[in-house]
């Protein structure tokens, strides 16, 4: 091989390396004016924490928005908008201080569903609310707009997209969105977690849960599924599924607060 031959190839090992393994710096940002009641209005979980939880949740968002994009396609991006996929990021990885999404670089907002084959909300087949990308949209993440805050309508639901989204980010973490969080389980529990989400998705097609259906398409959808409820209603799923519950509290590293939930708030 050529001497220049070598150094294309150098440059291409090197440029693969620091796209792969290279550590952003994170630099922090200040929340918009009124953020602690913006939060205190809309984020349940947020309105759950103590005083000293609080402001490190703060500080989360305030990283979170330091090095990832929030971008609106055909949609202005609002402070709450921010706000709330700020939240949505910080929620599952509140029990890792440390914990970057050096696999996101990027969330879209969309002003309504979209088709995910072809990344279009003008569509007649537009039947998705989130989707985190792959190929040509790696590293980015799409979400709806209406759905991204319909997850924070203080209301006691069981169902959150943006949380949804960002459990399928780490997921995704060590290569595959299969269910198994290679980077959150401990290997001791990988074939007790198995066979957790396999005894409760025949619960969901027999009828026998109350999880939403969705979380039987598969063992990715059912730990994205899973979590919305283990973070929305926490008091409701450890009484329902202690089991799940509690091995889930060792995936996040975490017992969410109960939340407390109040009167429907409009969060246009």
């Amino acid at each position: 091989m050529s001497m220049g031959a070598w150094i294309v190839l150098i440059l291409i090992v090197v440029t693969a390396f620091i796209v792969l393994f290279y550590k952003r710096p994170v630099k922090k940002v200040d929340l918009p004016i009124g953020y602690k009641k913006l939060l205190q209005t809309h984020v349940a979980f947020y309105r759950s924490l103590n005083d000293e939880e609080k402001i490190r949740f703060e500080e989360k968002l305030k990283e979170f928005l330091g090095y990832i994009l929030i971008t609106g396609v055909d949609t202005t991006v609002t402070d709450i908008d921010r706000l709330l996929v700020a939240a949505s990021a910080v929620i599952p990885i509140f029990g890792f201080p440390a914990w970057k999404y050096y696999n996101l670089r990027e969330v879209l907002l969309y002003p309504q569903s979209f088709n995910k084959e072809e990344f279009l909300a003008k569509t007649n087949e537009r039947n998705t609310l989130g989707m985190v990308g792959n190929g040509p949209m790696q590293r980015v993440m799409i979400l709806s707009k209406p759905a991204l805050h319909a997850g924070f309508a203080n209301e006691p639901g069981r169902e959150n997209t943006g949380i949804h989204e960002f459990v399928h980010l780490l997921d995704k973490e060590d290569g595959d969105v299969d269910g198994l969080p290679g980077a959150l389980l401990k290997r001791q529990y990988t074939i007790p977690w198995l066979e957790l989400m396999n005894k409760n998705i025949s619960a969901i097609i027999e009828g026998n849960s109350d999880i939403n259906v969705y979380g039987a398409t598969n063992k990715a959808e059912f730990f994205a599924v899973a979590s919305e409820y283990f973070f929305e209603r926490p008091d409701l799923f450890k009484e329902k599924h202690a089991d799940l519950y509690n091995m889930m509290v060792q995936i996040f590293n975490q017992s969410p607060p109960t939340a407390i939930f109040t009167e429907p708030r409009d969060l246009t």
